[in-house]
């Protein structure tokens, strides 16, 4: 008995970290792309759903701890985003494109490989200047709302010290009692789970603009990340597959509103780990359990949007900026570790937080555009510098570290750090040790010279 509730509790703990601390950010995200609220329910109930389905499906075929999750960097750039042309219906289809290239991308390794040639420091600054944003939303809200604010924003602090797992779930009941005192109640509310379907509509800027940059970002931040944190406990599962069965997910659940699901990290970690048995092999019993308690929160979907509905906007925004902050912290520093590509990350990172929007393209797109324009001016300034030198930088195609690591890990908003926010979620995921090899053979050179 004791062997069987050990891994379940592991997995109610998963799945309940996991929705309170992130869901936040899911409803700001699609109430800035033009949902409703009910369309923003409807999309958070897909989501719940998406996640449990595929969990307890991969959890069971492959008797290995596989926990999936919403992609929350995705929300946050929905939030940066903001409305395109074709309004909701258009954002739609720009997740169901999404979901698409996720499994094109499990289909055919070649786009994986295209993905891992992105420089890391690019993809991390770009995730940073998505994640400012809302980071910066707790310290609006200590100036606007401070007697909500300040309760909030100080439980999150302690909590952050002595119980970093649960720091933002305790802001955030924190945040739901302060709503308790200060609101009109629920009683004009509706809080059952709705199901909204929308048409999906296809344009050129919501491809762009979102569609492109979404399906970045999951894989990058989330997915990559995910599969380091698994092969970290011994678990390898193959991608491919993990890929077709979250891309199909999310191309799925878009019509009803839900954005992007994918592999988790900090939360895979929660039901990878020792604290979900002593037996690697019973621990997919944890998965399938935080699966089956994402389908049962999802429920809950109505009642967490009228929770929102019913806050000052900036106090929701306070509380998934804390959720960020571990993400933003390391997106930051993972973007100037490298000195060779540092000046190119900052300027990636100071056009995507700019938010500016040309010919209809978000940001998040046109700071990819910067930082890769600066990273081969340098390099070519850097070939004419040492002329008859075959000078490979760290990360490009080939190279073992850069690139197939996630933009600043998978930020699901997990604790005090944010999911992702930790090592495994830093750029380079799994190949680390390569881009330190590579910054080695750099040190060399110059020393040589």
């Amino acid at each position: 008995m004791t062997r069987l509730l050990q891994p379940v509790l592991a997995g109610l703990v998963t799945g309940v970290v996991g929705f309170a601390s992130s869901f936040t950010v899911v409803l700001a995200g699609l109430r800035a792309v033009g949902a409703d609220e009910r369309q923003a329910a409807s999309g958070l109930l897909a989501l719940c759903l998406a996640n449990g389905v595929v969990a307890i499906w991969l959890g069971l075929r492959h008797r290995m701890p596989i926990t999936i999750a919403w992609s929350t960097p995705g929300a946050a750039l929905l939030v940066a985003t903001g409305a395109v042309q074709g309004g909701f219906p258009a954002a739609v289809g720009a997740f169901a494109v999404c979901g698409l290239l996720v499994v094109a991308a499990g289909l055919f390794p070649v786009l994986g490989r295209w993905i891992a040639a992105i420089p890391a420091p690019i993809a991390s600054a770009m995730l940073a200047g998505v994640l400012l944003g809302l980071c910066v939303a707790p310290v609006r809200a200590l100036a606007e709302i401070p007697a909500m604010a300040v309760p909030v924003v100080l439980t999150w602090a302690l909590l952050s010290r002595f119980a970093r797992t649960w720091a933002v779930p305790g802001a955030l009941l924190v945040a739901v009692a302060a709503i308790a005192l200060t609101g009109p109640g629920l009683g004009a509310v509706d809080v059952r789970p709705m199901v909204v379907p929308t048409v999906p509509s296809f344009g050129a800027q919501a491809m762009v603009s979102i569609a492109l940059p979404l399906f970045l970002v999951t894989m990058a931040s989330q997915n990559v990340p995910g599969m380091a944190v698994l092969a970290g406990y011994g678990y390898r599962p193959r991608l491919g597959g993990i890929l077709v069965g979250t891309g199909l997910a999310t191309a799925a659940g878009a019509p009803l509103g839900g954005h992007a699901v994918n592999l988790a990290a900090i939360t895979a970690a929660l039901a990878a780990g020792p604290d979900a048995g002593p037996d690697p092999g019973r621990r997919w019993i944890a998965s399938v359990t935080a699966g089956g308690s994402m389908i049962v929160l999802g429920l809950g979907s109505g009642l967490a949007t009228a929770l929102v509905l019913l806050s000052p906007p900036v106090l929701i925004e306070a509380v998934a900026g804390l959720a960020l902050l571990g993400a933003l912290a390391s997106a930051v520093t993972a973007a100037v570790a490298d000195p060779a590509r540092r000046e190119a990350a900052v300027a990636t990172f100071v056009v995507t937080a700019s938010g500016f929007t040309l010919f209809g393209v978000g940001a998040a797109f046109w700071g990819l555009v910067a930082g890769g324009a600066m990273t081969l001016l340098h390099r070519r300034r850097k070939d004419r510098a040492v002329p008859g030198e075959n000078v490979q930088e760290d990360g490009d195609p080939g190279e073992g570290g850069e690139g197939a690591g996630g933009a600043g890990g998978s930020a699901e908003g997990i604790g005090a750090s944010g999911e992702g926010a930790e090592g495994a979620g830093a750029p380079g995921g799994s190949g680390l040790p390569g881009k330190e090899a590579g910054a080695s053979r750099e040190e060399a050179r110059l020393a040589q010279r």
